[in-house]
């Protein structure tokens, strides 16, 4: 391929708005273009790069046995409306109208579409298991879309839906995807960790996040360097301390804090570990109308987890309270919450850290105080319950018991489900067995966000010069930079034999036939991350000699062409 023949398109510098490295380089690289708020052209450059993420993608599903279809961008109500979702899914979801009047939306998800054909052609037993997969632009109404594709209003994700007779067939084709999906990204050369996740809005029981590690990620994970137990920060389970409750060695004792409504505060003016301060919190909690105040108590250096707490059946409906409602329900002021000499008794939940302190300080319930000394069971009543309701954090026993946690950055780039019943009984999705006897089929679901792939690997592979592609998904493996191109017919014939060669080992060339600087050619090389270059120029063919560089790398290798196609060979 030449440049000539191309539509390469880079520039100097990235846009204002662009924040992340990844939608910099992008827009740098001439890899998208922005069309409006959240939506993007992939021009050809970046086409190229999405494409061999799905070709990936499609390989590892098609081995792992499933079967590709391509289902409608534009669903109607009526299906929406028969889950449940339509009303539920929220302004993400963007509605639309037929000239009939009716109502439609651009789907964002494809479970009821899938449900709908399986219900349709699925009658028995004998058809079962049965995993359908497509690649497909969906559409999700972000209130800020932001980060490029990162988190785009438009975007393309595969995504697989597997039907079963039994949890049993449901288990072992998850386990398939797991594998598949691990695949998917070690061929793509990214590194990546599967997690234990939260099933979320989608719904279901089991659930794995698979995220690539970067920095600039939004999720925090929690891993154990030492094992294999890696989960999202949102579900890692925060272990009960190995330790039992002390002795109480000291008196509780009123002490003034005027001004200090944190726990870092107050550690700071009493001269004593954070560690040893116990901060409260209030929730609502309960049906709308029905709403109870809960006091959930934390170690001062720990964050309430919310998404774990809402899963005790106490704190169903959870909220933060506002200052309002903690004056309405339990008359305390806010930033001296404590356990003690409450007025009004609410439903107090410990921390498992928190079971185990003694002599530790909280809140008077006194303007400008706190109490130090406290003890359980002396000073205040043993907490209603105790449970784990915090964000593990590093240092903590990894849940496995092979070593303590670290937290990492990671992207979230796949998903997948168990969803077990929550579509297909809604939706009438059954079948009959071996007996005769019509059943409800178990359902998966499988997503990875090809489109965000890209983006990731970026965030993942990029220094001060540009992108790094991973072999697998460079737009091309080799640039040729002949200088003087122009000018000079011999550099025109040997940068030809040249690409012909090189396209002959199976790699995919790009010839710069532009014409341009030797500063501009290499810059645009680094910039959109092709892996290696060869320059070709009058001097060096008099002597035999091409230039040779791989990306990344800061210093040429000067190799006739014999050990040029040597050095591609072995590092392609």
């Amino acid at each position: 391929m030449r440049v000539k023949q191309f539509f390469l398109s880079t520039l100097k510098e990235a846009p204002a708005e662009a924040e992340l490295a990844s939608h910099k380089l992008m827009l740098r690289a001439g890899l998208i273009k922005k069309l409006g708020s959240g939506l993007y052209t992939w021009m050809p450059l970046g086409l190229r790069v999405l494409r061999k993420v799905e070709n990936i993608v499609r390989e590892e599903m098609d081995r792992a046995g499933a079967i590709e279809l391509l289902m409608p961008a534009v669903q109607p109500a009526e299906l929406w409306q028969e889950s449940g979702r339509w009303g539920l899914f929220g302004p993400q979801m963007l509605k639309i109208k037929d000239r009939h009047d009716r109502d439609f939306c651009f789907g964002p998800t494809h479970e009821e579409v899938i449900s709908d054909i399986v219900r349709r052609e699925v009658k028995s037993y004998r058809l079962l298991p049965l995993n359908l997969y497509q690649i497909q632009t969906k559409f999700r109404d972000e209130i800020r879309p932001r980060f490029g594709v990162m988190r785009a209003r438009e975007f393309v994700m595969k995504d697989a839906y597997s039907f079963h007779a039994d949890k049993a067939s449901l288990d072992q084709t998850y386990q398939a995807m797991h594998d598949a999906y691990s695949r998917v990204f070690e061929r793509l050369g990214l590194k990546f960790r599967p997690v234990a996740a939260d099933p979320g809005a989608i719904g279901g029981t089991c659930s794995h996040e698979f995220h690539v590690l970067a920095d600039s990620g939004e999720d925090a994970i929690a891993y154990c360097p030492t094992s294999d137990y890696a989960a999202n920060v949102e579900l890692a389970e925060a272990i009960a301390p190995g330790v039992k409750r002390g002795a109480a060695l000291q008196s509780i004792n009123k002490v003034p804090t005027p001004g200090k409504k944190t726990c870092e505060a107050v550690a700071e003016l009493l001269k004593l570990p954070l560690q040893n301060t116990v901060k409260a919190i209030v929730v609502m909690a309960g049906k709308v109308g029905d709403e109870k105040a809960v006091m959930l108590l934390l170690r001062g250096d720990h964050e309430l987890n919310e998404i774990k707490a809402a899963k005790i059946p106490e704190l169903r409906g959870l909220r933060l309270a506002s200052g309002e409602e903690i004056q309405k329900h339990l008359m305390v002021p806010v930033g001296y919450m404590g356990p003690i000499a409450l007025a009004k008794k609410p439903l107090i939940i410990a921390d498992r850290s928190v079971d185990t302190m003694s002599d530790f300080v909280c809140g008077a319930n006194d303007y400008g105080y706190h109490l130090t000394g406290v003890n359980w069971g002396r000073d205040l009543p043993e907490p209603n319950l105790v449970a784990d309701i915090r964000s593990v954090v590093a240092g903590d026993p990894s849940p496995d018991g092979k070593g303590e946690l670290q937290i990492a950055r990671g992207i979230e780039v796949g998903h997948i489900f168990q969803l077990r019943t929550k579509y297909s009984k809604a939706m009438g999705v059954t079948f009959l067995d071996e007996s005769g006897k019509s059943k409800v089929m178990e359902m998966g679901c499988y997503g990875i966000g090809v489109s965000r792939i890209v983006a990731a690997a970026i965030e993942q592979n990029y220094d001060e010069r540009g992108i790094k592609w991973p072999r697998a998904m460079a737009p091309f493996d080799v640039y040729i930079a002949p200088i003087g191109y122009k000018k000079s017919p011999e550099v025109q014939v040997a940068a030809q034999k040249l690409h012909d060669e090189v396209a002959a080992l199976g790699l995919e060339v790009l010839l710069d036939d532009r014409d341009e600087r030797p500063g501009v050619m290499f810059a645009d090389q680094e910039l959109i991350g092709i892996p290696h270059r060869i320059v070709v120029s009058e001097r060096g063919l008099k002597v035999n000699i091409l230039e040779y560089q791989q990306r990344g790398e800061y210093e040429a290798l000067k190799l006739d062409l014999q050990s040029v196609l040597e050095k591609l060979k072995l590092r392609s």
